[in-house]
């Protein structure tokens, strides 16, 4: 069993911060009053990715389908607290499994259909997942990965893996076929049994719902437990952020493992009662005409994307812009030029997300940032006095910023330190890790994010993002924010993704490399970059690049992040040659 410490349910409950609805709850509420209502949409072009034709289900067909899974759960032998691995492309079957475990108390535990033997071998072992839930196949069908098959080859190495349940053609002998077992009608006797099954578990709001992964850039993926009532918590992040409104369509183009997507298309669809329209894995051309077709009223972008876009201004066409009048975007600095352009072009408001598994969250809107230059640039500064910001979030953190070297709180502007979180948002500690979870939380109790701010604004109203405390290049003793002079070069002409890395120096320690990659049919060499910063952006010469790593594609973990750490090997591979041929 996992659980919330009760002096932190207590705290939070009698601050009615936390209630005592679950996400089960809150779906039995849509499928009472809007059975007929769509629920989930799959993306037009599953057949890429998985088997089986594209399906559209109201808030019924989806209840209806919970109830044969939950029966099948049942009849497997899979009980409230034990852990459930899934590994699913996104798709409807991902909210027949998240609901399913809501309502029987089961702890699911999401990964990238990326991860592989050596990442599963791992959190198999630290969780004891006593099931698993996947595809026969992800991927194309003459390429796709056969994900059941190696779950059913895994199985001898984990003793606790009890269930492997698959969907697709082929089922093995070794696994569950979902299809088949779920084929029959649920009777009567069957609901009393689920009513039943569910008055047993009795779960609550502050039961653990789901242990996600953190990226694993740096490190092996950690595991992040966290409760109804702090996935429920963080929702008004995104509705209040975005202005979300009740029975809003949303597009979801994010893995549905972690924060980012479970936040939006999990917690706040059942607070808002919208529909989810799933997209994977991320195409451009189907994304783009999704938001046409199915007439979205709320998406997110990566900034890489939003950059491409407003340069290419002709893919936008047939788009509703009246309707999707917000679109979020984050995980990486924004460009002031893309905010604005969105905004004069398109009237689109850009909202600016900062977030982590943990809890950690900041948004920026255009109420409380009107300026789409202060919007790239700023977050509010949540959970400080004396400052009052739309999104309710906000007043229920608590934030502080600390020098790293003293320990000492800044509240100067301009000195650069790293966030720390506390509050109902913020999670308890890593999944069966008591040493990494002493470490993440300071003495005060704060989550130390690991991530660099310094105090702006004219009223000291604001965090500025300078970067994460590992990824900062050293140069002659300076420090230097790599996401500052990415964000700078966001918009230089050419250039449609960057990502900045050090590359050792005998002299100075280390030097700055622009890896990037460039638009189709552009070429840049490192003075173009050197003289955009210097010309455009007046840099401090000290940040200049002195490398370039020009690239067909930047290198990403499952969930999206540039893996900076091949990038560094990359970096100083062509460093060292360069210094040979100097020489």
């Amino acid at each position: 069993m996992i659980l919330i410490p009760q002096a932190k349910i207590d705290e939070y409950t009698g601050r009615g911060w936390w209630g005592t609805t679950t996400l089960w709850n809150l779906f039995e509420q849509h499928v009472n009053q809007r059975p007929d209502a769509e629920a989930v949409v799959d993306a037009a072009n599953r057949a890429d990715f998985a088997h089986g034709e594209p399906r559209r289900l109201t808030w019924a067909q989806l209840a209806d389908a919970v109830d044969r899974f939950c029966r099948l759960l049942l009849d497997a032998g899979v009980r409230r607290d034990e852990r459930l691995l899934m590994q699913l492309p996104n798709g409807v079957e991902q909210y027949i499994v998240y609901l399913s475990c809501a309502r029987l108390g089961i702890v699911i535990t999401p990964v990238p259909v990326q991860y592989r033997e050596n990442e599963l071998d791992h959190i198999l072992a630290h969780t004891q997942a006593a099931a698993v839930v996947t595809f026969t196949r992800i991927g194309r069908p003459d390429a796709g990965h056969a994900a059941a098959a190696m779950f059913g080859a895994m199985r001898e190495r984990h003793a606790g893996l009890r269930v492997i349940l698959a969907w697709g053609d082929g089922v093995g002998a070794d696994c569950i076929d979902i299809g088949r077992h779920s084929a029959a009608a649920i009777t009567d006797a069957d609901r009393q049994r689920l009513r039943q099954a569910e008055a047993h578990a009795a779960v609550t709001a502050n039961d653990v719902f789901t242990i996600c992964w953190t990226s694993g850039t740096e490190a092996r993926p950690k595991g992040v437990p966290r409760s109804h009532n702090e996935w429920l918590v963080v929702a008004p992040s995104i509705i209040d952020a975005g202005q979300i409104g009740p029975h809003a369509r949303l597009l979801n183009p994010f893995p549905l493992v972690n924060m980012a997507g479970i936040s939006t298309a999990i917690a706040a669809w059942l607070v808002v009662g919208g529909t989810v329209v799933q997209h994977q894995p991320f195409s451009l051309p189907v994304f783009l005409q999704q938001i046409r077709d199915e007439h979205i009223d709320y998406t997110v972008a990566p900034p890489a994307v939003l950059n491409m876009l407003l340069q290419n201004t002709a893919l936008l066409e047939g788009i509703d812009f009246r309707r999707l009048s917000r679109i979020g975007s984050g995980s990486a600095p924004l460009s002031e030029w893309m905010v604005r352009g969105f905004k004069e072009r398109f009237d689109v408001e850009i909202i600016n997300y900062f977030g982590s598994n943990e809890g950690a969250a900041l948004a920026g809107n255009h109420i409380d940032l009107p300026d789409p230059g202060d919007r790239a640039t700023f977050f509010p500064r949540a959970g400080v006095k004396g400052f009052e910001w739309s999104v309710s979030t906000t007043r229920k953190v608590r934030t502080r910023l600390v020098d790293l070297e003293t320990g000492q709180d800044i509240d100067e502007a301009g000195h650069v330190g790293e966030l720390r979180f506390t509050g109902p948002t913020i999670f308890s500690g890593y999944y069966n890790a008591p040493e990494l979870s002493a470490r993440a939380f300071d003495e005060q109790g704060y989550y130390r994010t690991g991530d660099l701010f310094e105090i702006a604004g004219d009223r000291k109203q604001f965090y500025r993002y300078a970067g994460r405390s590992k990824d900062l290049v050293i140069r002659g003793g300076m420090n230097i924010s790599a996401e500052e002079v990415e964000g700078l070069l966001q918009a230089c002409p050419g250039i449609r993704e960057v990502a900045i890395v050090g590359v050792p120096d005998p002299i100075l320690g280390e030097k700055v490399c622009a890896c990037i990659v460039v638009q189709e049919g552009r070429t840049l060499a490192l003075a173009d970059i050197v003289a955009y910063l210097r010309q455009e952006k007046h840099v401090a010469a000290y940040k200049l690049p002195e490398h370039l790593l020009v690239l067909p594609a930047m290198p990403r973990n499952p969930v999206g992040k540039i893996l900076k750490t091949e990038l560094r090997v990359q970096a100083r591979a062509v460093h060292g040659e360069n210094a040979k041929a100097l020489a």
